[in-house]
């Protein structure tokens, strides 16, 4: 089933409402959908370079706007977003979570650069009733991140990066990640 929808994907990069599918794609991800939108976004920054940032920008507002049916999936329908969390196996994953959205709060959102998927984040942040304002803002900064750093990499180093991105891209957004966290506990130690 999974590789049926990377090859249906992969076919829409190419078509011309392949925006449309992304926004689409990266709206679903973020609360159910198990292939993240950056199989599209390559492949059309390098069809068509020019539309790069206009790309990462459908990609980053689309995941944020799917974050937040994902945050409201998990504040006003917990049985619904257990399910999730347990079809996509990730029933486990709710109780650290939880424990680290108690510990260190926003930063726990930083998370959303590592390749935890990012619909365990958005969920679990509304059944954790984490502030909604701060959430988005959280959510805006790693996603535009997410995006418009991959859409850069791909357009610099064109089509030698994609496996590339594959097969590294979790180090590149842990290094980010550990980074943001690094800096975080830095600040929180100084207060």
């Amino acid at each position: 089933m999974l590789r049926g929808l990377y090859a249906w994907m992969m076919r829409m990069a190419a078509s011309p409402r392949a925006p449309y599918a992304l926004a689409l794609i990266a709206l679903a991800e973020s609360s159910f959908f198990p292939i993240p939108p950056d199989v599209m976004l390559a492949p059309m920054v390098l069809t068509r370079p020019e539309r790069t940032w206009r790309y990462a920008g459908i990609c980053a507002a689309s995941s944020v706007i799917g974050g937040i049916g994902g945050y409201m999936i998990g504040y006003g329908l917990a049985p619904v977003a257990h399910w999730i969390l347990a079809a996509t196996g990730m029933a486990n994953a709710e109780i650290w979570l939880r424990a680290e959205f108690a510990k260190w709060g926003l930063g726990v959102i930083l998370l959303g650069l590592l390749p935890i998927p990012y619909k365990l984040l958005t969920i679990v942040s509304g059944l954790a009733h984490f502030t909604f304002w701060k959430f988005i803002v959280a959510s805006s900064v790693i996603r535009s991140v997410r995006f418009f750093g991959v859409a850069a990499l791909v357009k610099k180093f064109g089509p030698a990066m994609l496996p590339v991105i594959e097969r590294r891209l979790a180090l590149v957004t842990g290094i980010v990640a550990i980074a943001a966290i690094a800096l975080l506990v830095g600040l929180k130690l100084l207060h």
